[in-house]
């Protein structure tokens, strides 16, 4: 049967840190090759790669362990059918008499992040996503995760650097001259990125005719019994430098609080200067004090799966620790590479230290 080809220009966009969604092209080269009927993407983050292999067919498990992600997840890969509607964004835009608004945002996070309206427009349609009521939960459940989809990523092209990482609210506001950033997209509106975002949101759903689903779980605690293939990809520690970004609750700890709307106020660390959530080492799965043993439980853990390690050179550990230890566990191994640019990365140029990798054991 001929591979249908790919329109790699439809996927979703993001601004998530170490997405990659520029190089699914050069991922699909490698995946194309290994047989394979049901997948697990275990670290799904901005879910390009999980939509890489729903557009392949393949039966996948879009996991991650942030909440926000997962709403993610559900929304463009678990869901095959169900989109917003213009109603919908109308009443998620609007004000519902019928509501009593909680104001969080507006109350909590004044000079930190967004504008005073900004702040309002993401408490009203948050406790908006949060009342929708006049569908079946069968179908609500897949409407309020695209709502979700539209909201983090408004939030996110609003933001200096896409993260929330500090507080610095300035580089927008200070009247200086800029050789970074995006002022034009600073300017426009909340409403305006919003009917863009649930727009691309609604174009992403489609029915693959295989079963999909999304999970929210730590990679540790994933039953590795029902995957053919497992595509990983932990967050990167650096040898040198500072791995401030590693920490992926620490850059979007805004966007899980939105997904926790209710309870956020009881979970936020109000000693920290930019609010961000309490005990946010403590979370981290891979932390750079016990990066070697997380990866080796990991390999051990999918033992029995096709493994697909999505990884850059220069990290730690190296790229050679993690092939052998597949190979000692009977994989046969090789590597893919490609040098890639990322935005921010001031190491771009250097060609060695700066190149996707996937090892891949089967």
């Amino acid at each position: 049967m001929a591979i249908k080809p790919i329109d790699f220009k439809s996927f979703p966009t993001t601004r998530y840190q170490g997405s990659k969604r520029k190089i699914l092209p050069w991922i699909y080269d490698s995946l194309k090759e290994i047989r394979f009927r049901t997948a697990l993407d275990a670290c799904g983050g901005s879910g390009s790669v999980s939509y890489l292999l729903k557009k392949m067919g393949k039966s996948v498990t879009y996991n991650d362990k942030l909440h926000f992600n997962y709403l993610i997840g559900k929304a463009i890969i678990e869901n095959q059918t169900y989109k917003l509607t213009d109603e919908d964004i109308a009443d998620l835009n609007g004000i519902n008499p019928e509501f009593t608004y909680k104001n969080i945002i507006d109350s909590t996070f004044k000079d930190v992040y967004y504008l005073p309206r900004e702040n309002r427009w993401l408490d009203k349609v948050t406790n908006n996503i949060i009342n929708m009521n006049h569908y079946q939960q069968n179908v609500l459940q897949y409407k309020k995760a695209l709502a979700y989809y539209a909201l983090f990523q408004s939030s996110l092209v609003k933001r200096p650097f896409n993260l929330f990482h500090r507080k610095n609210l300035e580089i927008r506001t200070n009247d200086v001259e800029r050789n970074f950033g995006n002022k034009t997209t600073w300017e426009k509106s909340f409403d305006h990125f919003f009917k863009k975002f649930t727009a691309e949101a609604n174009s992403l759903v489609f029915d693959s005719g295989t079963y999909c689903r999304a999970t929210n779980e730590s990679i540790f605690n994933i039953d590795p019994y029902y995957f053919d293939l497992v595509y990983i990809d932990i967050p990167y520690i650096r040898k040198d430098g500072s791995n401030e970004s590693s920490n992926y609750l620490k850059c979007y700890h805004f966007l899980e609080g939105l997904s926790r709307y209710n309870d956020w106020e009881s979970i936020i660390d109000y000693e920290s200067i930019n609010l961000r959530l309490k005990n946010i080492e403590q979370q981290n799965d891979f932390s750079e004090e016990m990066i070697y043993e997380s990866i080796e439980e990991i390999l051990l853990k999918f033992r029995h799966n096709k493994i697909v390690f999505s990884y850059k050179a220069g990290g730690v550990p190296s790229i050679e620790f993690i092939e052998k230890i597949m190979k000692k566990l009977g994989k046969r191994v090789h590597r893919n590479s490609m040098h890639y640019k990322y935005a921010l990365n001031h190491q771009n140029g250097d060609a060695k230290n700066n190149r996707e990798v996937l090892i891949i054991g089967t």
